[in-house]
């Protein structure tokens, strides 16, 4: 009896997990200019528009070069601060771990306006740049969370044995450690990659509508009317996400990746 409880538990769980996303769906071929669920006739109609109409292709182009730039840039950030947070033990890498994590700890509204007031005095708000560092800076948690996963999963071991055969500090890095964080890299590019490509708040009182990005565009849509193509853009970007993921999962090993294994062998 505990068993189909606990079946129809998981199934009513998912299912409220994947109605939104049903209902969104639905929503997206509907084949006349109207948010109706179940759809009003069924039509591809505003999937071809979303990829022809300037006015979304603008903001689609934006949001893919400030997730690609800002990824990386919070790669550059997280690879340094982990090393030395893993060869070091003190208060400075204790320090720089902190800071690190810091972006995450606060409400995005904060994060938010300091980064608003920020570029306001230095003089680069509204534009693409400050739009791409702030969120390079907000989402270097991400990367730094699984790179460090990755360097304390290291066997230290190898490395002594490099040492031991002679290889110097360079050579460590560039043969042994960099092939082996190769995977938990990307998996934080691609993390980081996904939330830059979905957040709102920080682009738009960074740069308002001077560069508008996709969660921006839709959210200026809703004040001048409903139309499917909102609908495919939620479902394009689930979709994204999904496939990252399940890339990650599928040639990764998602739970290291996500800390889980540690915790269980703990």
């Amino acid at each position: 009896m505990s068993q189909h409880l606990k079946l129809a538990y998981i199934c009513i769980i998912l299912a409220l997990l994947a109605a939104p996303l049903v209902i969104v769906t639905g929503v997206s071929l509907n084949a006349g200019q109207s948010l109706r669920f179940p759809p009003d006739g069924v039509s591809l109609r505003w999937y071809l528009a979303l990829f022809r109409e300037q006015e979304w292709l603008v903001p689609m182009r934006n949001s893919l070069i400030i997730a690609a730039c800002a990824s990386a840039l919070a790669v550059l950030i997280a690879a340094p601060l982990a090393l030395y947070a893993w060869e070091r033990t003190g208060w400075l890498a204790k320090l720089l771990t902190g800071m690190g994590m810091a972006p995450f700890a606060l409400p995005p509204v904060i994060s938010a306006l300091g980064f608003m007031i920020f570029w306001m005095t230095v003089g680069g708000y509204g534009q693409i740049s400050a739009t791409i560092v702030s969120h390079g800076v907000f989402l270097v948690t991400l990367p730094l969370v699984t790179i460090s996963l990755g360097l304390k999963a290291m066997d230290r071991a190898l490395i002594e044995a490099a040492r031991t055969m002679g290889a110097d500090r360079r050579t460590v890095m560039r043969t042994l450690i960099l092939p082996l964080l190769v995977p938990y890299v990307v998996s934080g590019y691609a993390f980081a990659f996904v939330l830059s490509l979905n957040e709102y708040i920080i682009a738009y009182m960074v740069a308002g509508f001077t560069v508008e990005t996709l969660p921006v565009k839709i959210f200026n849509a809703l004040r001048y009317g409903y139309t499917p193509i909102l609908g495919v853009v939620s479902v394009l970007f689930a979709g994204f996400a999904a496939l990252v993921f399940g890339l990650i999962g599928r040639f990764g090993n998602l739970p290291r990746l996500m800390g889980a294994e540690r915790v269980r062998d703990e």
